[in-house]
């Protein structure tokens, strides 16, 4: 089991709690994004933390891209991209945001129809409000199911 985070957009709060979890479960946890996080070691090959970097080649998806592919049945995956969350689930892979949202498969097709049309409206400069600012109460959902889902993982 690992965890693959899509680390563009998660925050730094959500991070340093998997960063705790992944020591405290001995879980390696793998970072993909298109530029360096700051307290994540990179992949070197040689060596094995439990929390490395995946570095991506600059363009769109190939974060996403890459970490499907190191997508494997029994992993945890945090994203708020939606259409990535799709790729995942639809691999069997448990995929949850960072506000304690999980992703299944009787879910993702309603949350990705709403993604769709939310950016369809922006493209007609109707564009909502972004979500609201990452606060306590967004971390201890996504703690709160982070844990659950480690849990539930690690039983299987």
């Amino acid at each position: 089991m690992k965890i693959l985070v899509d680390a563009d957009s998660c925050p730094a709060q959500a991070r340093a709690l998997i960063l705790r979890s992944s020591a405290k479960r001995n879980i390696q946890a793998i970072f993909a994004a298109n530029r360096l996080i700051p307290g994540i070691a990179l992949a070197d090959g040689d060596s094995s933390p439990l929390a490395v970097m995946e570095l991506c080649p600059p363009g769109e998806g190939s974060a996403d891209n890459r970490i499907v592919e190191l997508a494997a049945a029994g992993d945890l995956a945090v994203t708020r991209d939606v259409p990535l969350a799709e790729r995942l689930v639809e691999k069997g892979i448990s995929v949850l945001d960072d506000r304690g949202r999980i992703y299944t498969a009787e879910n993702i097709r309603e949350l990705r129809s709403l993604r769709d049309f939310m950016v369809d409206l922006a493209r007609s400069g109707l564009g909502m409000e972004r979500s609201p600012a990452y606060g306590k109460r967004e971390l201890k959902a996504f703690a709160d199911s982070f844990d659950k889902e480690l849990t539930r993982l690690n039983k299987a």
